[in-house]
């Protein structure tokens, strides 16, 4: 019988000599190439010659080529390769027959054209003919290193990408070579090899050709389709291959090649946006207004460099305590601005910019250092910020922080309700004030949106455990100044206060949502609670939507207020709040001085004076105040985002009906407590009462037959926790009907705590291309679906925080230009050149030029032009990569050229 042995060669090295051979037996090598970098073998990196390779051995192996050559009689270029086992033994592995990928290393050190010697061999040439003698006319000089760079995606098991080349921007340099055919504008096939460009490079030796290959990898711009370039960089850092001691195991025993670095093509996916925005049009919901009527305004300069000492300092040297005595101690009134929260969420539907607000951060800490508070976070502007600017929240916290480190951050927190319009886990609040405290806020302001003492002690309890400062919160309704209005009497907020204080608070914030707060009511409230307690900080805020804010505050203050909300006057006014300009005027040189210098604080509202027009889309178009805010007490936060929201309903027109609908809906659901998310209720139940020309008794004597809004159901439900004096009936049994009771207590004790390591977890696999936070996973808790829709926006367009406001809202005309700052020192200028015609594909190309250089995007035309284009073309649907369950197909690509070795028989 007969036996067949192998012998199993376990994590070889790829050694391969490289041979010329003429007609005339004439033979010689051109020393070997390392080519054991290999994945799923096939060849990654290659280097010429092998470094750290045992000399005698180098010899042996460049011996047997030849011998080999001779023996078959063989004929031009070709290429022996070996295994080498971790003995040094070296084993035949194949011949062959023609040009590899990776000649270009042998070309670089013995300065033979391999591709033009083949050609003249087979012409007849002998080896003499092409300037080759003997053995001793192949001289090796350096090292040289090539990297096969693919359009494959590492992140994605290095599926074959296809698409248009948009960018392709070289490295170069002396000892930096090229071999491809990429051009802007290329068309990369999935039907073919995946292979893009060879990049080689030249040194004197190993190290420095690493060094090398490592900054033209890093300079290598490519954009449109997805490359390789992420993991070739990672090989070039590893240990194992810096050492030289690398076989063809090294790829799939180093997991750590696999963890990329997220490199972020910003300018790519915003002139994507530019792009989309010139094609169709810019669409930001609730821009009903004028287009922006001024460029980016000039930041204001602060008096100095380092601002100076204010509260915040005094927070975190002594704590909330120690705080709320220096505030009831000080002589004269404080002031909070909220132009950075609350001015623009009621002036402008809450869409001021990070960018924007940033600007005026080393002005503002200089003017307003002696300010209690600055109210800049928490409420609707954590919503908006992800729905709808494609911010991070907490990313504009720290910013903002780092800009202002000397007056206190305040926010607005909704109690058990967080940053939403719902209850959440108790878990979930805890983390997310914690986290909160942490980013940088200072002062919380603990509201419920029924004035619900089970929601609000649980709130004052987690800001307590963070240390935050606990400003507990009444908020106002009603008239108690108008004996007729039984409900909200002076008796009920002092009994409410009796109960914050007795659970422990540092500051009492009476929070007058709608501007019902007369002066006479402000003199009788504050007047009332700084009697029974003159120790507590009394802190109160209001809306100028009547037109009597400042009176009304300084009303409070001469009944024993220490701290009003106002707002820089340009911002201030109608649904916002009272005139900082106009309240510091008014008290100046009484003994309610703010202390302000008027100078500073007019030189911060030409700033935004200028900026409010970039905001113009979003103005309300209310002209002056009116007085029926006593009527309909719409909060002045609500007002300009409700009528929004009726426009969008189609209910523009109806607009007076429904703020006389809004009292309607407020009598309905028992005159309740009106402010996010309470008022919300009342705002769908208005427009619900419009559209379906409900009145105060069809509604109720239909209630079991009508589909009520959501959050209308929910209400009766408990979610938002119980009204004072109870619910309506037989309203609530009529809407429920069928349904389930919901809640009798705080819906926080009931609600299942929220695994945050899971979600975390889960958001990661569902994100995998971003780097999930724990804050991130927080936003999610709170808008699960609105953090999906950003990331998946920030993948399309990228950070689009870095555009200036007017291209971010309108996009640009024809030859304008625009300056974005991509990281610090680092700014591009980007104008747009022209908008290409429809092509057949329903596709139109917009030209740009960034920095003097042209580049060209594709965007598809979605208007009712390339709709109909469309519509006229047989297409296979596309993947859209908005949409996380939309997933393309490429069909995998061809090999890289030349088989690798992997482990082997013998």
């Amino acid at each position: 019988g007969r036996m067949f042995l192998e012998r199993y060669v376990e994590a070889p090295r790829h050694i391969e000599v490289q041979i010329l051979a003429d007609g005339f037996g004439n033979v010689v090598h051109l020393a070997e190439r390392d080519c054991s970098v290999q994945r799923r073998h096939q060849k990654v990196v290659e280097l010429a010659p092998a470094a750290y390779l045992d000399d005698t051995l180098r010899r042996t192996l460049h011996d047997d080529a030849v011998r080999l050559a001779k023996h078959v009689g063989y004929r031009n270029a070709g290429t022996v390769e070996f295994m080498v086992d971790k003995q040094g033994r070296h084993y035949f592995l194949e011949v062959n027959p023609r040009i590899q990928v990776e000649h270009t290393v042998t070309e670089e050190v013995t300065g033979i054209d391999l591709v033009q010697s083949q050609i003249l061999i087979a012409g007849g040439a002998s080896l003499a003919d092409i300037g080759i003698r003997s053995q001793d006319d192949i001289k090796v000089q350096g090292f040289a290193m090539q990297c096969r760079i693919t359009s494959e995606d590492p992140q994605m098991n290095f599926a074959p990408d296809f698409g248009r080349v948009e960018v392709y921007r070289p490295p170069g340099g002396m000892g930096i070579r090229l071999d491809g055919e990429v051009v802007v504008g290329s068309r990369v096939s999935p039907n073919y090899d995946s292979l893009l460009v060879k990049l080689t490079c030249k040194e004197k030796d190993f190290s420095r050709v690493i060094q090398k290959m490592y900054r033209a990898l890093a300079e290598f711009r490519i954009r449109g389709v997805k490359t390789n370039i992420p993991f070739l960089l990672n090989v070039l850092k590893a240990e194992t291959f810096l050492s030289g001691n690398f076989a063809t195991d090294f790829v799939d025993a180093t997991p750590s090649l696999f963890q990329l670095d997220q490199r972020t093509d910003d300018m790519t996916k915003l002139l994507t946006y530019l792009a989309e925005v010139a094609v169709n049009g810019a669409k930001h919901p609730g821009a009903l207004g004028p287009a922006p009527t001024v460029t980016e305004p000039t930041p204001p300069t602060p008096a100095a460099d380092e601002p100076p000492r204010g509260y915040k300092q005094l927070i975190d040297e002594q704590g909330p305590a120690a705080f709320a005595k220096a505030i009831r101690d000080h002589k004269g009134l404080l002031i909070m601005d909220t132009t950075w929260r609350d001015a623009h969420q009621s002036a402008l539907a809450t869409r001021m910019r990070t960018r924007d607000l940033l600007a005026s951060a080393p002005a503002t800490a200089d003017a307003l250092a002696g300010a209690y508070s600055l109210e800049m976070w928490g409420g609707a502007t954590f919503d908006v910020a992800l729905r709808f600017l494609h911010e991070c929240p907490w990313r504009r916290l720290e910013l903002l922080r780092e800009a202002v480190p000397n007056v206190p951050f305040q926010m607005l927190l909704r109690g058990a309700n967080a940053v939403g319009y719902t209850s959440y886990a108790d878990n979930v609040v805890n983390a997310f004030v914690k986290e909160a405290r942490v980013a940088g806020i200072d002062i919380f302001r603990v509201f419920d949106s029924l004035n619900y003492v089970d929601n609000l002690k649980f709130g004052i309890d987690s800001v307590r455990a963070a240390n935050g400062v606990v400003e507990a919160t009444v908020c106002y309704t009603g008239d108690v100044s108008d004996p007729s209005r039984t409900k909200y009497t002076l008796d009920y907020y002092l009994d409410l206060t009796e109960q914050l204080v007795a659970h422990g608070i540092d500051v009492l914030a009476i929070k007058d949502m709608a501007g019902l707060l007369k002066p006479r009511a402000a003199t009788m409230l504050v007047g009332a609670i700084r009697a029974k307690f003159p120790d507590l900080p009394i802190h109160v805020h209001t809306h100028d939507t009547a037109g009597t804010g400042v009176a009304s505050m300084i009303a409070a203050a001469e009944a024993g207020a220490d701290v009003v909300d106002v707002c820089t006057d340009a911002m201030a006014g109608l649904t916002s709040q009272p005139s900082m300009g106009a309240l510091i005027g008014s008290t100046a040189g009484t003994e309610l001085d703010t202390g302000l210098l008027m100078p500073k604080i007019l030189k911060l509202n030409t700033y935004w004076e200028q900026t409010r027009g970039l905001y113009s889309p979003f103005e309300s178009g209310i002209k002056a105040g009116s007085a029926d805010v006593y009527i309909h007490e719409m909060p002045g936060g609500q007002y300009t985002n409700l009528k929004f929201q009726a426009f969008s309903n189609g209910l523009g027109s109806e607009w007076d009906r429904i703020k006389a609908a809004y009292a309607t809906a407020n009598e309905i659901l028992g005159d309740i407590i009106k402010v996010t998310p309470s008022s919300k209720v009342v705002g769908d139940l208005a427009q619900f009462l419009v559209a379906n020309d409900l009145n105060a008794t069809s509604v109720v004597d239909q209630a079991e037959t009508l589909s009520f809004p959501t959050s209308v159901v929910e209400y009766f439900q408990g979610y938002i926790g119980q009204p004072v004096g109870g619910f309506p009936e037989p309203l609530r049994s009529r809407v429920l009907k069928g349904k389930d009771n919901g809640y009798a207590t705080r819906p926080g004790c009931e609600i299942k705590d929220v695994n945050l390591d899971e979600l975390q977890a889960a958001l990661k696999r569902k994100h995998a291309k971003r780097d999930v936070s724990f804050r991130d996973t927080l936003s999610a808790a709170m808008y699960p679906a609105v953090f999906d829709d950003y990331v998946r926006k920030q993948n399309v367009h990228g950070r689009v925080t870095m555009l200036p406001t007017k291209a971010f809202l309108m996009g640009l005309d024809i030859d304008e230009e625009c300056e974005i700052e991509l990281r610090s020192g680092v700014r591009v200028s980007v104008k747009l050149k022209a908008i290409g015609e429809l092509l057949f594909n329903g596709n139109r190309e917009v030209f740009f030029e960034m920095n003097g250089i042209p580049r060209v995007v594709e965007i598809e035309d979605k208007t009712e032009e390339g709709t109909t284009k469309k519509t006229r073309l047989a297409s296979r649907e596309k993947s859209n990569p908005e949409d996380m369950g939309s997933v393309g197909a490429p069909m995998a690509g061809g090999g890289g050229g030349g088989r690798g070795a992997g482990g082997g028989k013998q």
